[in-house]
C-alpha cells in the first residue's frame, strides 16, 4: 500500500477512532475513575448512556411500603459497555477505509498496458469492493439477523439478549438490506464483464466465486448424459452463456435474501392445522373423509368417482366442493374434484416450498433430501427434467446417480409445461412445472418482485434455446412429432410473445404496474442497465437529468448510495466507456455528484483522486466548490499536496472558489451599487457629543460569507503567491464593506483574526522574486499588497471602537475614582482609548491613497486612476468622516476621565484635516459631512475651557498645550 492510500485512510478513520480515544482504544477503568456526574450526564444526554437499558439487568428489590428507590447513576463499567459499540464501529469503519485505498491503489498504479478486451484490472477491483461490500453485509447480518430462520424453543432471554445487542448499534435493517444490494450489484458487475470479456481467466472466476464457463473441447454425441449437452450448449453460444450467468445471479440474490424455506411457508403450514414438520401425514383431512365413507358404505374397494350417492355424501366441510376418492398424486386433475381446506393449505405450502427450491438455485441432492423427509418423493422426481439442477457452480456433475442418463428429457418437460396450463394445478404447482420446462406464463403468476419478473423472462428464454439446440444438433433424441406445429405440444412457451433482448425485456418491465416503482430504484436502474448492455448511455442520460436537477434544486443528496456503486464502476478505469477526449459531459454529471457525496461524508483525501478523472475544467470547478468543507489545518496540507500529486492547478481552483462563493454570496445578499456609509455613531448625544453604538459591527456571518474567508485561508498555503494572495485578500475586503447595512463587518473582523497581514508576509517571506525588466509591475503589485493593508488597518480600527465602547458601557453605576473599582475602569478605559489613537493613526496621513506618479513610465497609470483608484475614493467618503468623527467623540469622553490631553488631540486632528496638504478634507466635502466636524471641534474647544483635569501631573500636561489651554498665554 502507497503512502498515499496510507495517509488519506488514517485521516478517513481518524473520525470514528476519536470516538473512542486518542489511539483507537477505550480506556481503562482505572484511567476514567476521575468522570465527574457531568460527564455522565452529558454521555447520557447524548444517547450514549441509557439508564433504563443499563439497570435492566439487574433487579432492585424494595420492601412493601417503602418510597420508590431513585435511579441510580450509571457507573465506570456502563460507560465502557455505552462506548464498545462505537469502538467496534470505529475498527470497522477504519477497516473498510483501508481496503478501499488498497483496492484503488492496486488499479491506478498499474502501469501495465491494457488491452481493448481486457478487463483483468477492472475486475481486480471490482472484486475487491464485492469483498468489502460483503464483509459489511456479514458484519449487519450479524447483528440484525442473528438467525437466518426461527427455530422452535428459542429460550426468551436469547431473543431479549440479541434485541439489545442490536440497539447498541446505530445501524438499522434498511442499512443491511442497501448494502446487500450494492453486494449483489458488484458481483453482477462482475459477471457481465467477464461474459462480454472471454479472455478472463477461469481460475482467477472460480477462485473469487464467479461461475466458470465450461469449455468447448467436451465432446458430445447422440448418446451423451444431458447435462454434459447443457455444458456444450453453454459453451458454443455467447448469448446463452450470458442469460444463464443473469439467471444464476437471481438465484444466488434469492438464496441470500429470502427468508428461510421454513418461514416462507409457516402461514400456510398454520393453515394447514397438523402442526410444525408433521409433513408424513399427507392429505390428513381427506383422507379420514375418504375412510368415514368406506367405513359407512362397508366398501372393500377404492372408492370411485361415480360411486353411488358419492357426490352428495363425500364432500368438504363447508360442504361447498366435492371431494377426491383416491389419494394419487393427480386425483385432483383426473377427477376435477377437490380437498378439505386444510389439505389444500398443505398441498400448496409443500409446492410453494418447492418453487423457493428451484427459485434460489437448490441443487437435486438438496431438493431430494428436504422431500425424503417429508415422504414425498415423487415431487423431487417431478423436477429431475432441469439439466441444471445436476451440476455444481463449477459446472462438474454432483456425483453418481445425479445425471439423467442419455435419454433426453425434452418430453418431460414438454409434459410439464402441459401440466401448468392445467386449470385444477395450483398456481405454484404450475410455477415449477413453469421453471423446469420453461413455460413463462405459469411463472409469472407468482412473481412478487422485480428478480422475480425478470428471472421467469430469462429462465424461459434460456430453456427455449436449449431445446432448439437438441433439436439443431441431435434430432434423433427425441421423440417423432414433438416439435410438430400441429402436434398436442404446438403451444407457444413464451405465450404468444416473442424472445426479447435483454435491453428490451429491461424496459417493457418499466411499463408493467408491479414492478414500475421497484424498477425505478437506483440499484435496479443499475443493475438493469448492466444487464441490458446500456450503461454508458444510462450514465450519459441520467447525468444530464442530475445536471438539470441540480440546476433546478440545488445539489441532490438522494442518490448517495447509488452514486457510491455507480461511480465506483465508473472510476475504475473501463476504457470501454471513456471517450478520447476524456468522459462525456453526462459521466462527468455522475462523477461530480459522487465527489460531493465524498465530501459531505467527510472523505476528502479522497476528492482529489476522483477530480483527476474529469477534465481539467470540470475538476476545477468541482475542487473549488468542495474544498471549502475542509477546515482544519492539518487536513488542508494534505489536500493541497494530493491536488499536487494529481496534477490539479491549485491557484485555479482556489480562485475559481472564491468567485463562487462571491457570486452566490453576491445572489443571496444585498449589495449597494457603492460603498455604504459607516454606521458608528448613534443618533443620541450624550452632552453635545454623538455615543458610539454598541456592537456597531455585528456578529452574524452568514454561511456564504464564512465560506470566503474559509476559502481565503487556503492562500496561507501557498508558495510563491504573496502578491495575488494580498490582492485577493483586498478584494474580499471591499466586498465586505460593499455590503448594504454594514452587513459585512462582522466577516470583515472574523477575516482580519484569521488571516492577518502579518501571518502572509510571515508565511511568504520566501517568496519569488521579480525578473529583471518586471519593477513596473512590481511596484503596481505592492500597491495592490497595500490596499489588504489599508483596508486591515481601517478593520482594526472598527474593532478598538467598537471594543472602547464596551469599555465605557462597564462603567460602575456610582463612580468614584479613588476607589478600586473606579481605578480599575479608568485604567481598563485608557487601555481602550490608547488602543483606538494607535489604530486610527494610520488612517489620518494618505490612507488608500496612492499617488499617480507611483508607476515609472506611467504604462499602467491610466487603468489604475480609472478603476481602483476611483474605488478607493468611494470607501474613504464612506468610512473615513464617520470614523473621524467617532474618534472626536471618543477623545472628548476620555479628556473627562482621564486627561485633558485628549481635547489637545483632538483640536490637532482639526488642525490635520484643515491642512493645506490634507487628504482628509476633500472626504468630508465630498461627502457633505464638514459641517459635523466642524460642530465636534467646537464642542471640544468648549469643553477645553470648562474641562476639570483628573489625576497626576494636571500643571505639566497643562503647561504643554500650549496655546490650547485655558491658563496658557
Amino acid at each position: 500500500m502507497t503512502s498515499r492510500s496510507r495517509a488519506a485512510s488514517r485521516e478517513h478513520a481518524s473520525g470514528m477512532q476519536s470516538l473512542a480515544g486518542t489511539n483507537g482504544e477505550l480506556q481503562s477503568e482505572e484511567d476514567t475513575s476521575d468522570l465527574s456526574m457531568d460527564d455522565f450526564s452529558n454521555l447520557a444526554l447524548n444517547g450514549m448512556i441509557q439508564p433504563r437499558r443499563l439497570l435492566s439487568s439487574s433487579t432492585l428489590i424494595v420492601p412493601v411500603g417503602s418510597p420508590p428507590a431513585s435511579p441510580a447513576w450509571p457507573t465506570v463499567g456502563d460507560v465502557h459497555r455505552a462506548l464498545r459499540p462505537l469502538q467496534a464501529e470505529a475498527d470497522r469503519v477504519g477497516k473498510q477505509v483501508e481496503q478501499f485505498a488498497e483496492t484503488l491503489d492496486r488499479l491506478t498504479n498499474n502501469t501495465r498496458v491494457k488491452h481493448q478486451n481486457d478487463c483483468t484490472h477492472a475486475l481486480q477491483l471490482v472484486d475487491g469492493y464485492r469483498k468489502i461490500a460483503r464483509s459489511t453485509v456479514d458484519y449487519l447480518q450479524e447483528i440484525h439477523a442473528p438467525e437466518k430462520q426461527k427455530r422452535s424453543g428459542v429460550r426468551m432471554e436469547n431473543k431479549s439478549r440479541n434485541s439489545y445487542r442490536e440497539s447498541m448499534h446505530s445501524t438499522t435493517t434498511d442499512d443491511l438490506e442497501r448494502w446487500r444490494q450494492e453486494e449483489q450489484t458488484w458481483h453482477l458487475l462482475g459477471l457481465m464483464l467477464r461474459t462480454q470479456y472471454p479472455s478472463t481467466d477461469s481460475q482467477q472466476a472460480s477462485s473469487t466465486g464467479y461461475l466458470v464457463r465450461p469449455s468447448k473441447e467436451i465432446e458430445i454425441n447422440k448418446y451423451s448424459p444431458e447435462s454434459d449437452i447443457w455444458s456444450r450448449f453453454l459453451a458454443d453460444d455467447d448469448q446463452a452463456w450470458e442469460r444463464h450467468s443473469v439467471v444464476e445471479w437471481l438465484k444466488t440474490c434469492a438464496n441470500e435474501s429470502g427468508q428461510a424455506i421454513e418461514e416462507v411457508i409457516q402461514e400456510l403450514e398454520t393453515d394447514a392445522d397438523r402442526g410444525s414438520g408433521l409433513w408424513a401425514h399427507s392429505w390428513l383431512y381427506t383422507k379420514e373423509a375418504i375412510k368415514g365413507q368406506k367405513r359407512l358404505r362397508s366398501w372393500p374397494q377404492a372408492l370411485a368417482p361415480d360411486s353411488p350417492g358419492i357426490d352428495t355424501s363425500l364432500r368438504n366441510a363447508d360442504r361447498s366442493e366435492s371431494l377426491v376418492t383416491q389419494l394419487d398424486p393427480d386425483a385432483v386433475t383426473r377427477q376435477a374434484r377437490g380437498l378439505e381446506h386444510q389439505d389444500e393449505n398443505f398441498e400448496r405450502a409443500t409446492w410453494l416450498a418447492c418453487w423457493e427450491m428451484v427459485r434460489r438455485g437448490e441443487d437435486w441432492n438438496f431438493i431430494r433430501a428436504w422431500y425424503q423427509e417429508r415422504v414425498e418423493n415423487w415431487r423431487a422426481v417431478a423436477v429431475r427434467g432441469d439439466p441444471r439442477l445436476h451440476l455444481s457452480r463449477d459446472g462438474k456433475a454432483l456425483g453418481p446417480g445425479a445425471t439423467t442418463g442419455w435419454q433426453s428429457r425434452a418430453l418431460w418437460r414438454k409434459v410439464c409445461a402441459l401440466a401448468a396450463q392445467s386449470d385444477g394445478t395450483d398456481k405454484y404447482e404450475a410455477a415449477v412445472y413453469g421453471a423446469i420446462s420453461g413455460y413463462l406464463p405459469s411463472m409469472k403468476k407468482v412473481c412478487s418482485s422485480w428478480n422475480d419478473y425478470l428471472f421467469a423472462h430469462y429462465n424461459c428464454y434460456l430453456l427455449r434455446a436449449f431445446d432448439e439446440y437438441i433439436v439443431r444438433s441431435f434430432p434423433s433424441r427425441l421423440p417423432a412429432g414433438l416439435y410438430d406445429k400441429a402436434g398436442s405440444f404446438s403451444f407457444s412457451m413464451i405465450g404468444g410473445g416473442r424472445v426479447k433482448s435483454g435491453n428490451h425485456l429491461i424496459s417493457s418491465m418499466r411499463d408493467v404496474n408491479t414492478w414500475r416503482e421497484e424498477g425505478k430504484t437506483p440499484f435496479k436502474l443499475l443493475q438493469g442497465s448492466l444487464i441490458g448492455r446500456t450503461f454508458d448511455g444510462f450514465v450519459r442520460n441520467n447525468g444530464s437529468m442530475l445536471s438539470q436537477a441540480m440546476n433546478l434544486m440545488g445539489r441532490s443528496r438522494d442518490y448517495s448510495k447509488f452514486l457510491r456503486t455507480l461511480e465506483k464502476a465508473q472510476s475504475e478505469g473501463l476504457d470501454t466507456y471513456r471517450s478520447k477526449d476524456g468522459y462525456d459531459a453526462g459521466t462527468e454529471n455522475f462523477l461530480d455528484a459522487y465527489i460531493s457525496f465524498l465530501s459531505r461524508a467527510g472523505k476528502q483525501q479522497l476528492l482529489p483522486l476522483y477530480a483527476s478523472f474529469l477534465s481539467p475544467e470540470r475538476a476545477t470547478s468541482c475542487m473549488a466548490r468542495e474544498i471549502r468543507l475542509v477546515l482544519e489545518h492539518g487536513e488542508r496540507q494534505t489536500m493541497m499536496r494530493l491536488m499536487k500529486q494529481y496534477g490539479l492547478d491549485l491557484q485555479r481552483v482556489l480562485n475559481l472558489q472564491l468567485q463562487t462563493s462571491m457570486k452566490k454570496s453576491e445572489d443571496n445578499e444585498e449589495k449597494d451599487p457603492g460603498y455604504p456609509t459607516l454606521s458608528i455613531l448613534d443618533s443620541k448625544k450624550q452632552g453635545e457629543m454623538r455615543t458610539i453604538k454598541d456592537g456597531f459591527m455585528g456578529v452574524t456571518i452568514t454561511d456564504n460569507q464564512h465560506d470566503l474567508i474559509n476559502g481565503f485561508e487556503w492562500y496561507l498555503l501557498l508558495d510563491g503567491y504573496q502578491e495575488p494572495t494580498l490582492a485577493t485578500g483586498g478584494l474580499l475586503y471591499r466586498y465586505f464593506f460593499k455590503l448594504a447595512g454594514s452587513k459585512g463587518l462582522a466577516a470583515a473582523k472574523e477575516m482580519s483574526k484569521r488571516v492577518s497581514f502579518s501571518s502572509l508576509c510571515h508565511r511568504h517571506r520566501g517568496s519569488r522574486s521579480m525578473k529583471d525588466g518586471q519593477a513596473e509591475e512590481e511596484q503596481y503589485l505592492s500597491k495592490r499588497s497595500d490596499s489588504f493593508l489599508n483596508l486591515e488597518q481601517l478593520v482594526h480600527a472598527l474593532i478598538a471602537l467598537e471594543a472602547w465602547q464596551a469599555e465605557v458601557n462597564k462603567k460602575p453605576r456610582e463612580l468614584d475614582m479613588s476607589s478600586p473599582v473606579g481605578k480599575k475602569w479608568r485604567d481598563s478605559l485608557r487601555k481602550a482609548s490608547e488602543s483606538v489613537e494607535a489604530h486610527v493613526q494610520p488612517l489620518l496621513h494618505g490612507w488608500l491613497q496612492y499617488s499617480h506618479d507611483v508607476l515609472s513610465g506611467g504604462a499602467l497609470l491610466t487603468w489604475y486612476a480609472d478603476s481602483e483608484a476611483v474605488e478607493f475614493e468611494q470607501i474613504r467618503e464612506a468610512c473615513l468622516p464617520e470614523v473621524l468623527l467617532a474618534y472626536t467623540a471618543i477623545l472628548n469622553y476620555s479628556a473627562q476621565y482621564l486627561s485633558r490631553s485628549y481635547l489637545l488631540k483632538s483640536m490637532e486632528l482639526g488642525a490635520s484635516i484643515a491642512a493645506p496638504d490634507s487628504d482628509l478634507a476633500g472626504c468630508f466635502m465630498s461627502s457633505k459631512r464638514m459641517p459635523e466636524m466642524v460642530d465636534a471641534l467646537a464642542v471640544t474647544s468648549m469643553n477645553m475651557l470648562v474641562a476639570e483635569e483628573y489625576g497626576i501631573g494636571n500643571k505639566k500636561t497643562s503647561a504643554k498645550m500650549g496655546l490650547w489651554s485655558s491658563n496658557g498665554s
